[in-house]
Order: structure tokens, then C-alpha cells, then sequence
């Protein structure tokens, strides 16, 4: 049976996260508000009691239904094969998994820095504050820590010899960055070699090169989480 995937249509988000990792493991999925849009998803939402999910993204199997994109990962990790085996090391990644979660809520609060429910275009100023401190500083910060994290691997992943979930979200990680901060990108990618050899590993798995090649993969936009805002970039 298919697992349902419920997430907004019309945008890549934090459900990409999840997608990466299933069409990565060509694992059967439904996306379920492709079909169902907008007014089904907030439906599905809406209609469920008791142990609800507080917004999308959400996985559904068999009446089991689980939120949250670090805690997805981990279930899927440890289902299909797409975390080790050791406790430490399932932790471990996790811990980077939540980290991403951290830097992708800090991508947000570039261009909403003083109110989430409000237009990019009410808060220019303060987010041209906001992305010149996240361009210099807070971005270096975080892609120096998941280039340690893979050089503190021997293999060719970030654990052991086969690739993770983990691995696939810095893919997405590296992909958004590069399409909202593209001069920024630019400069910074040469001091993080290993970061940029996964991304490029996970590319060329068999499934993620498929998704890249389909309609299932979206379009960045400024409706997403990375928006290019060319005001916003620099060097």
C-alpha cells in the first residue's frame, strides 16, 4: 500500500524534505493534494481528531499518521532501510535532520522577519537587514557544520557507505540556497567541498535523477521557503 503524503500543491515547502527521501528510495507514494488542492488538504486536516498533526507536511499508512519532517525521516529511516542500524548513529542523524529544520525556519525569517502573516513587500527594509546577517554570518555557520559532519565520515555519505535521509535533505539544502542566495552560493561552495560532493552523489542516484526529470518535482517560487529575491543577494 501507498503511503499518502499530504503537503501543500503548489510548492516545494517542507514537504520536500519527505519527497526526496521517498523518490529517492523509490518507495510508493500518493501526493495527495496534487489531486485533491488546497481545500482538500485544509479538509483532511480539519477533519481529523484526537493526535492531529499541527500543518503539513503529514504521512499517512494504515491509520498511522505522523508530523513533523524530522519525524518522518525517522520513521522512514528506520522502515526502509534509509538510517543505520546503531542508536548513536540514528541519533546522530536526527540531530542533523533537526539542525536543517533550524536553518530552513531561519530561510523563512529572511523574508518575513517581523511578521510571518505579512507580505514580503511590507518589510523590505528589515528584510534586507535580515538577509545581509544571514548571507555573511548564519548561513557559513551552518553549511560549515554539515561539511564537518560529512568529513567526520570515512565513507562516501554521511554514514557508513550508503546514502540516508540526511543526505538527501542537504541536497535540498544546498539546491535552495543556491537558488535564493545565487552570488552568495557562488563564493561560499569552494570551502565546502564534501558538503557539495553529496549533493552532487545524490543527483545521481537513479531515483532522485528521475524525480529532477518529472512533473512531481516543483518549481522553486516565491510561494515556498527559498525565494529569490534578487535585492536580497550578494557576494
Amino acid at each position: 500500500m501507498a503511503y499518502k503524503l499530504w503537503y501543500w500543491p503548489s510548492l516545494q515547502g517542507r514537504g520536500e524534505f519527505v519527497r526526496l527521501a521517498l523518490e529517492g528510495a523509490e518507495i510508493a507514494y500518493r501526493d495527495c493534494a496534487r489531486t485533491a488542492g488546497e481545500d482538500g488538504l485544509m479538509a483532511d486536516l480539519n477533519d481529523r481528531t484526537g493526535r492531529t498533526p499541527f500543518a503539513p507536511p503529514y504521512l499517512e499508512l494504515d491509520g498511522l499518521v505522523i508530523a513533523q519532517v524530522a519525524n518522518i525521516l525517522m520513521y522512514l529511516g528506520e522502515r526502509h532501510g534509509l538510517a543505520p542500524s546503531s542508536m548513536a548513529d540514528r541519533l546522530w542523524l536526527n540531530q542533523l535532520q533537526l539542525t536543517i529544520a533550524d536553518l530552513v525556519a531561519e530561510v523563512h525569517n529572511v523574508h518575513h522577519p517581523v511578521a510571518m502573516m505579512d507580505y514580503y513587500a511590507d518589510q523590505k527594509p528589515e528584510a534586507a537587514r535580515a538577509a545581509k546577517q544571514f548571507r555573511e554570518d548564519r548561513i557559513p555557520k551552518f553549511l560549515g557544520h554539515f561539511e564537518d559532519a560529512a568529513q567526520a565520515n570515512p565513507g562516501e555519505w554521511l554514514i557508513d557507505h550508503k546514502w540516508s535521509y540526511a543526505d538527501t535533505s542537504l541536497f535540498q539544502v544546498v539546491e535552495g540556497l543556491r537558488y535564493m542566495f545565487p552570488q552568495r552560493m557562488k563564493t561560499l561552495e569552494p570551502d565546502y567541498p564534501n558538503l557539495i560532493r553529496i549533493h552532487d552523489q545524490v543527483a545521481d542516484l537513479p531515483g532522485i535523477k528521475a524525480y529532477l526529470n518529472s512533473d512531481r518535482r516543483l518549481a522553486f517560487n516565491t510561494d515556498g521557503i527559498f525565494r529569490h529575491y534578487p535585492e536580497l543577494d550578494a557576494e
